[in-house]
This record gives structure tokens, sequence and C-alpha cells, in this order.
């Protein structure tokens, strides 16, 4: 299997919190699918941490500071 995407490991992560949240599974599939909501919990951990690496590589300074910079604000108005 390839590597998933945030997307959907954060799609099925909801998906697996609400099943849980409902409490109508036996105790085994709760453990089942508690396991994979760990697993989708870390590829997501993993991924936003590649992402800020990545942006922090690229707001680098010429100095090799990093260089704070504010993402301009979308207004609902101007999309």
């Amino acid at each position: 299997m390839g590597e998933i995407k945030f997307e959907k490991a954060i799609q099925r992560l909801e998906k697996i919190v609400d099943d849980l949240e409902k409490g109508e599974m036996d105790i085994d599939k709760s453990l089942e699918i508690f396991e994979e909501g760990i697993k989708m919990s870390r590829v997501c951990s993993k991924k936003l941490n590649e992402a800020e690496a990545k942006i922090e590589k690229l707001t680098k300074g010429q100095k090799g500071e990093l260089v704070t910079e504010l993402f301009p604000l979308v207004e609902e108005n101007d999309q």
C-alpha cells in the first residue's frame, strides 16, 4: 500500500472518532479501530511536521535566521 495522504488520514480519523463516540461496537472492534485511529493520528502528525519543516526551510532569511511571514488572510467575500 502506498503512503496515505493527509486529507485521507484525517477523514478516516474523524470517522473513527465518530464511530467510537457512538459506543455501539463491541470491545474487540472498538480496540481494533482505536488502534487504526492511533496510526492515522501518527500519519497526520508526521505530515504536519514535514510541512512545518518545509515552510521553515523556505522562509529562512539570507543569514540563516527564520523569518516570520504572515500569510494573507482571505476574506469570504474575496473568494
